[in-house]
């Protein structure tokens, strides 16, 4: 204890790794008060609780801990003890480390000293883990995993395309108008059932009909199917029968997989939109112009619900990476577009502006304004999603919905206005 009564500042490092974890405690002037190697489980778990209580941690003062990543079991324990975990980028951790050793000496020991040290000394240069509810955090594996799932379906469309421009174009004509294209559920059965263009040029009228009512289709059968037919039935180029037939083994393991993909971006859509529309925030992420409840749950998932997590709506605009950021050198001063960001929410940001723009007479005409002044589209949406971000920053705070009044007002008088 110091002289105040107050617990004396100290400071714990965990250099993460599969299978056991190092452990470094420093105090305010830098010294090493202790260093422990763990296991990855509860025993080790308990052992590094019993070290932090050794040093002062308390109900009152829980130590903070500085550790490589944001994931894993041991992180969310240490979340759930109340304590502030920093979650340290690599690269800034191996920045660090040459401030104690020009040798480039690296040793999962140090690293953990590392850790701990950079609490010590630039605690306020970072921002710790946010406090999120138990439902926004699943709402973040669930939207984060079904992002991941419509992006595996994306490349296995495109592998299974690529494999029917090979040997297969009337699948290709057949299905080239169709929304889903190869995804849709029509496709598939068609593919599954003649995975081949030979087989395809066989199906009968009835055949297909019945193909097209197994895919669940009621309505518009009886012309699908003569379509289909027609279009089967047209002169195309084929490679010998044996090799034909290998690529119709190789074109049905890709539709099971498509198949699969498929699959698992509907079934997580379904959970992830139930989990987010139990969330009190989704009634005012929602509100806003092209945020439906699987956008919603993606921008939810990123930025949570800990209210203290963005200072401001700049912090909020940077982390989306919609706000420019600036490169200043002597006379030299380049605004340019943000690379370091949330990518997923960039992503999402992206889809939300588009679609805002036939939903929001006020988006649109920022956008086209955005356009009118010089910027291409990419720039203009861009601009649109930074507008947002601001807007939702403040209607989360203050808990109100979106209003298409007070967020586009009638500018026509004050052209300035534009470069908000």
């Amino acid at each position: 204890m110091d002289i105040a009564g107050l617990p004396t500042p100290v400071f714990c490092g965990v250099d993460w790794a599969e299978d056991h974890h190092d452990i470094a405690v420093v105090d305010a002037g830098g010294k090493q008060l202790a260093k422990l190697r763990i296991s990855d489980d509860t025993a080790g778990f308990t052992q590094l609780i019993a070290l932090l209580a050794e040093h002062g941690d308390c109900e009152s003062y829980r130590i903070p801990v500085a550790i490589e990543t944001s994931r894993g079991l041991l992180v969310a324990r240490l979340r759930a003890t109340g304590r502030p975990v920093y979650a340290i980028n690599p690269l800034a951790v191996a920045r660090y480390r040459d401030r104690h050793s020009v040798a480039r000496r690296k040793s999962d020991a140090a690293d953990a000293a590392a850790l701990a040290n950079i609490l010590r000394v630039d605690m306020d240069m970072h921002r710790p883990m946010p406090a999120d509810s138990e439902l926004a955090r699943a709402i973040a594996v669930l939207a984060r995993a079904q992002q991941d799932a419509v992006w595996d379906r994306g490349q296995a469309q495109n592998r299974l395309r690529s494999q029917l421009r090979e040997f297969y174009p009337a699948i290709l004509a057949a299905f080239a108008e169709h929304r889903f294209g190869l995804c849709s559920i029509e496709a598939r059965t068609i593919l599954a059932a003649a995975p081949t263009p030979t087989a395809a040029a066989q199906l009968t009228r009835r055949q297909l009909r019945a193909l097209l009512k197994r895919a669940g289709r009621v309505r518009g059968i009886e012309a699908e199917a003569e379509r289909l037919h027609e279009v089967f039935q047209r002169d195309y180029m084929h490679h010998l029968p044996q090799v034909e037939a290998a690529f119709g083994h190789q074109t049905s393991a890709l539709v099971r997989q498509l198949d699969t993909a498929c699959r698992n971006a509907d079934q997580l859509e379904v959970a992830c939109t139930e989990a987010f529309d139990e969330h009190p925030d989704a009634s005012v992420i929602t509100s806003f112009p092209g945020l439906g409840s699987l956008s919603g749950a993606r921008v939810l998932a990123e930025i949570g619900d800990d209210r203290s997590r963005f200072t401001n709506a700049g912090s909020l605009k940077a982390y989306a990476g919609s706000a420019p950021v600036t490169r200043a050198s002597g006379k030299s001063c380049v605004v340019m577009s943000r690379k370091v960001k949330n990518q997923r929410l960039a992503a999402v940001g992206y889809v939300w502006a588009f679609s805002s723009l036939t939903k929001s007479p006020g988006a649109r005409a920022h956008y086209d304004r955005r356009r009118e002044a010089g910027d291409r589209h990419t720039a203009a949406q861009r601009n649109l999603f930074n507008r947002f971000m601001g807007m939702l920053y403040f209607c989360l705070q203050h808990d109100q919905p979106y209003d298409e009044a007070k967020a586009f007002p009638d500018q026509s008088s004050k052209v300035p206005a534009l470069a908000a």
